[in-house]
């Protein structure tokens, strides 16, 4: 299916060409008919002759309802401009064809209807002269007269040729449908509908609603007034969703593939305008079919923050348009440059955003935004709209590579300076690296870490180095003569007064337990780390349950030690201690 919107003209000339082109009434509201004016939307379709269906999107032309035409504008990727012939060029075909123009709209086609009421040629010259300065460029003028059908043929022929030159969609792109209108149907709830330019919509998919706070899934679907299972773009659709209560949903709002689009706020956006006259500090932002307010602070000759009053789910490269309802004038197209801008809190800060952004161009560019982000994870640059193609290197995160460089550079440093503040400590905790290295989370700090440095407890260390060698000298020195002693008598632990006597104290031993060189088994009771696995191997000797007498025995130790070197090695599970008090080795 191909999508076109009909605009440019005030009145019914618009409408009975449409009607002409169908046999279908684009107007839908008794008002329309009374007042011969288009008021909102309308929609009616065709068959061409090779290109296969051309559904259109009838806009209305008058001022008051330019926000109605924006909304049925704005998905689009075509526009049937419409101008009479016995009116030639009118305000509002000025307004419509910027519109066009700031939306980005590259494909187009003339119509000069009423054709037998004036001669078409002075309405077509002046047209295309207007419209050949836009972003439509030069496009076929084809003179018409719905009454009387003459160019009806030709009409088609170039919508047919039209149609044939539009761009393939994709497919497989995420969903996001804009909804123009919304509605409910007794016994099947609400449905909306929209033009779906990207993407493909199944019966049975769940769909995320920003505007709601969740999802709902897809019970039917209707594509131009026929029930189907399955529509791709480009095409117009009707979706019926589950459990959305009435009124729940609006024009502007809209439905999403999960987790494929951000919300936001706020965002940084070029601004290609027509006229240099200073930027009102309020206007509208028109994209897709939502119109929301606006505040806008310029930064750089083209370049503006606009802060929304409400979220909508934009990507980098989407077009909008700027548009300052008062005076009825569009002041220029936005292309979407960021999404997840930094905040301008430092001085000097909006001068260097405006010259990071002067380098961007909206297209989403993966190694572009790790360069200026450095580390972000890779679903939120999907959701962004940006390609990634590079290997996560921990938990989602992507990063920047002379980033990721430059971090492992100075990891080192960040350990060793921390030591030799902390003499005491193997290594600073896995979450002081974190800060100091102003990481994101811990998982980036575990990647990080390879050999001469390893994690142990929760701590970065060195690990091409005995481990007494992490103590300070007097500690050192203090431990290899407790280990000297012990290795005579691996289970006979000295008493608070020996270790006293060597300069053991709390924080000293604390620190030769986190080196591994010592294993505090209870309050003020250490042994040697391999002593713990002779004092297993022993128990393994006793035949069946045993008591703590048992293992006390086999051990050739006393209470003080053999007690909470029972409840150590119940600690870590090696040992199972049962309900008659007795234990046994699991």
């Amino acid at each position: 299916m191909h999508v076109v919107a009909t605009a440019g003209h005030v009145d019914h000339g618009k409408s009975t060409l449409v009607r002409a082109l169908t046999g279908m009434e684009p107007d839908r509201w008794d008002e329309e008919h009374r007042r011969g004016l288009t008021i909102d939307l309308g929609f009616a379709w065709t068959e061409l002759p090779s290109a296969g269906t051309l559904a259109f999107v009838d806009v209305p032309g008058h001022h008051r309802f330019v926000p109605n035409m924006l909304a049925g504008v704005g998905p689009v990727p075509a526009v049937l401009f419409v101008v009479a012939a016995d009116e030639g060029w009118m305000p509002q075909s000025a307004e419509h064809l910027d519109a066009a123009h700031a939306l980005g709209v590259w494909h187009g086609l003339l119509a000069i209807t009423r054709s037998d009421l004036a001669d078409p040629a002075p309405a077509a010259a002046e047209a295309l002269a207007e419209i050949n300065e836009t972003t439509l460029g030069d496009v076929a003028a084809i003179p018409v007269s719905a009454p009387t059908g003459s160019g009806l043929d030709d009409l088609v022929t170039a919508l047919d040729d039209l149609a044939g030159r539009l761009p393939q969609p994709d497919v497989d792109a995420p969903v996001r449908l804009w909804v123009d209108r919304s509605f409910t149907i007794r016994g099947s709830g609400t449905v909306v509908t929209g033009t779906l330019p990207a993407g493909r919509l199944r019966v049975g998919d769940e769909l995320e609603i920003p505007s709601l706070g969740r999802t709902a899934g897809v019970r039917a679907l209707q594509c131009l007034g026929r029930p189907v299972t399955e529509a791709g773009a480009v095409a117009r659709v009707a979706v019926n969703l589950r459990g959305v209560p009435a009124d729940a949903l609006h024009r502007g709002d809209a439905v999403l593939t999960p987790q494929r689009f951000r919300t936001s706020d706020v965002l940084d956006a070029r601004l290609d305008r027509t006229g240099d006259d200073p930027l009102p500090q309020h206007l509208m932002l028109h994209i897709g079919s939502a119109a929301v307010t606006a505040r806008v602070r310029p930064l750089g000759s083209d370049t503006v923050r606009l802060t929304l009053s409400g979220a909508l789910p934009l990507r980098v490269g989407d077009r909008g348009l700027l548009r300052e309802p008062g005076r009825h004038r569009v002041l220029g197209g936005t292309t979407v440059l960021d999404v997840a801008p930094p905040a301008l809190t430092r001085r000097g800060a909006a001068a260097e955003r405006a010259r990071i952004l002067s380098t961007l161009d909206g297209e989403p560019d993966e190694h572009s935004e790790l360069r200026r982000r450095g580390i972000v994870r890779k679903d939120e640059l999907k959701r962004m709209g940006v390609p990634v193609t590079s290997r996560p290197v921990a938990a989602g995160w992507v990063v920047d590579e002379k980033l990721w460089a430059e971090l492992r550079s100075r990891l080192p440093d960040v350990v060793a300076r921390w030591r030799q503040a902390n003499p005491l400590e193997t290594g600073p905790p896995v979450d002081v690296v974190r800060q100091q290295l102003d990481l994101p989370e811990r998982s980036l700090v575990h990647a990080l870490v390879s050999p001469p440095l390893a994690i142990r407890a929760g701590r970065v260390v060195r690990d091409d180095t005995a481990q007494v060698d992490h103590l300070p000298a007097p500690v050192a020195k203090a431990v290899d003569e407790l280990r000297a002693r012990l290795a005579a008598e691996p289970l006979v632990a000295p008493d608070a007064t020996q270790l006293a006597e060597l300069g053991l104290g709390r924080r000293e031993l604390a620190a030769a337990d986190r080196a591994g060189v010592l294993v505090r088994i209870g309050d003020g009771v250490v042994l040697l780390p391999e002593s713990i696995d002779e004092a297993v191997r022993t128990l393994r000797t006793l035949s069946g349950p045993f008591t703590v007498s048992d293992a006390r025995q086999a051990w050739g130790t006393t209470r003080r030690v053999a007690i909470p070197l029972l409840q150590y090695l119940d600690r870590h599970e090696i040992t199972e201690r049962l309900p008659d008090d007795r234990r046994q080795l699991r």
